[in-house]
């Protein structure tokens, strides 16, 4: 009798333990438990921490509370401007209503991640490219709100959402850098002829005030000698006014001799007439014939040298 009170008591002791261990759960501190009981809803959300269920009649769903971040496939599309590109972008969400993302949709992720590409595809559609390129902020808020409408009634918010890249054709990636390079090319010529034009200008006023105060060319003539001049060079470069080149052009302008005035004479309808004057020349006289240059007289022959004056 002992020994069957025994083994009675082993038994309730391995089927309590048993029944503990099914009927036990831990829900994590970032999630929370959906109970099932044959099939129905209990009212009641299991909160974090150790907590039992009947075994074989409730069903525990447990529910994470994280944000999820989620990437989005790279969609191709057209843009609102006739240009394909590929982007791809990146959802952030999170479980507001673990009851709803349970009972109103049958993975409330995958929902998220297939109205996130349709989304993407739609808004793709509605964009400039330079939109796309520039002004993302506008974009991100857009999608998010596109995703968002949705994902209200699963439980689900969406935090943010990010375009992460956009992919562009070879030539219109050749064709974007030709204009930037064009407009860069415009921005420097417009720069270099405000320039020229304020540096005009001041050489303007420059030369103003030099024509008030010729010292000051001058002055400006020796400091351009002295500024050549340090260099260490052997050749010395000295400008010439531009007054004196003036000046000698003036005076190459001028007849060397004024022509004298015409004489009045008599002519057939007034009685007179002009005739230039003639200038006689001078008579030139002839010079005298030069002297006639007299003869050498002979070299006087020596005695004894006249054996031999026919030698020489």
């Amino acid at each position: 009798m002992g020994e069957e009170l025994v083994t009675v008591l082993v038994l309730v002791v391995m089927a309590v333990l048993a029944y503990a261990a099914a009927a036990a759960r831990v829900v994590k501190q970032y999630e929370q438990g959906v109970v099932l009981r044959f099939g129905r809803l209990r009212g009641e959300v299991k909160p974090p921490g150790f907590t039992m269920i009947v075994p074989f009649v409730d069903h525990l769903r447990k529910v994470n509370m994280q944000i999820v971040t989620m990437p989005v496939p790279a969609q191709e599309g057209i843009t609102h401007d006739n240009v394909t590109v590929r982007v791809d972008a990146v959802v952030y969400f999170k479980v507001v209503d673990p009851v709803d993302a349970v009972i109103r949709v049958e993975d409330y992720r995958f929902a998220v991640a297939q109205i996130a590409q349709t989304s993407l595809r739609s808004i793709i559609g509605k964009s400039d490219l330079d939109d796309l390129l520039s002004n993302r902020e506008k974009l991100n808020e857009g999608l998010e709100l596109m995703i968002d409408n949705p994902a209200v009634e699963w439980g689900v918010t969406i935090d943010r959402v990010e375009i992460k890249d956009v992919s562009l054709p070879e030539t219109m990636k050749r064709s974007m850098a030709r204009q930037a390079e064009a407009d860069r090319e415009r921005r420097a010529r417009l720069i270099n002829a405000d320039a020229e034009f304020q540096a005009s200008k001041k050489l303007s006023d420059a030369a103003r005030e030099m024509a008030d105060t010729p010292s000051a060319l001058q002055l400006r003539l020796l400091q351009t000698v002295m500024a050549v001049a340090a260099e260490k060079n052997s050749t010395l470069v000295l400008p010439i006014p531009v007054e004196l080149l003036r000046f000698l052009e003036r005076s190459a302008g001028e007849p060397e001799h004024r022509a004298e005035p015409p004489h009045e004479v008599a002519g057939p309808e007034d009685g007179r007439r002009e005739e230039p004057v003639r200038q006689e020349e001078p008579v030139r006289q002839a010079a005298p014939p030069a002297p006639a240059r007299a003869p050498a007289p002979p070299l006087p022959v020596r005695d004894d040298d006249a054996g031999t004056a026919g030698c020489l």
